[in-house]
């Protein structure tokens, strides 16, 4: 579910944490950029893991900042096709579930990749999974086990200043409407035995 990527970039160290420890500052600003974002075709960026190698900081004119060049291990969220997992159900509709883990909540088991014999029941907003002898929901807050299939990317274009204040113009009502497509996804499966919700196979 997490790997340890190698990266390079050039940070800005700020005057004002000149007083810390090179390695704590330099780690608290790769922290400030690449936690919590996702890298596309890479993953989700957890944490700084450890700094590798720490080049000599440069001065440019009229900024007071130091540049350095330092190569550094990200630990990355990037569960690989097939991968098992825990999560829990968040929402139920016709065309699926979506399931969230304690830190990402993009995972979509579309309806064609549930058990056969699944129904959505609207009235109950659950799926159910007909067995030859029972009836088993899967209701929301479930906790539920599903394999991974694939991944998606996309790439989400920056906001522009108005955008970014909240201010639409008329013209921008449909645009507003449309369901955003999340930076990165997964797709999962409930099909064989053991998947599905945890508490029917205790």
């Amino acid at each position: 579910m997490f790997i340890l990527s190698e990266l390079s970039d050039l940070i800005r160290i700020p005057p004002h944490t000149f007083n810390i420890p090179i390695q704590h500052a330099i780690t608290d600003e790769l922290n400030k950029k690449y936690s919590n974002k996702v890298i596309p075709k890479l993953g989700l960026c957890i944490t700084i893991w450890d700094l590798l190698d720490i080049k000599d900081g440069l001065l440019k004119p009229g900024d007071g900042g130091s540049y350095v060049e330092v190569k550094f291990r990200l630990i990355i969220f990037k569960p690989f096709v097939g991968e098992i997992l825990t999560g829990w159900v968040t929402e139920n509709n016709a065309k699926g579930i979506k399931i969230r883990l304690e830190f990402f909540d993009d995972i979509w088991i579309p309806e064609n990749y549930l058990f056969e014999n699944c129904e959505f029941r609207e009235n109950e907003q659950a799926w159910v999974w007909k067995t030859e002898s029972d009836e088993l929901f899967i209701d929301v807050n479930e906790k539920i086990r599903f394999k991974v299939e694939k991944e998606n990317f996309y790439n989400i274009k920056p906001k522009n200043s108005s955008e970014a204040m909240g201010k639409f113009s008329d013209d921008d009502d449909d645009k507003e409407k449309e369901p955003k497509l999340p930076a990165y996804s997964i797709i999962a499966s409930c099909q064989v035995s053991g998947l599905g919700c945890v508490s029917w196979w205790d």
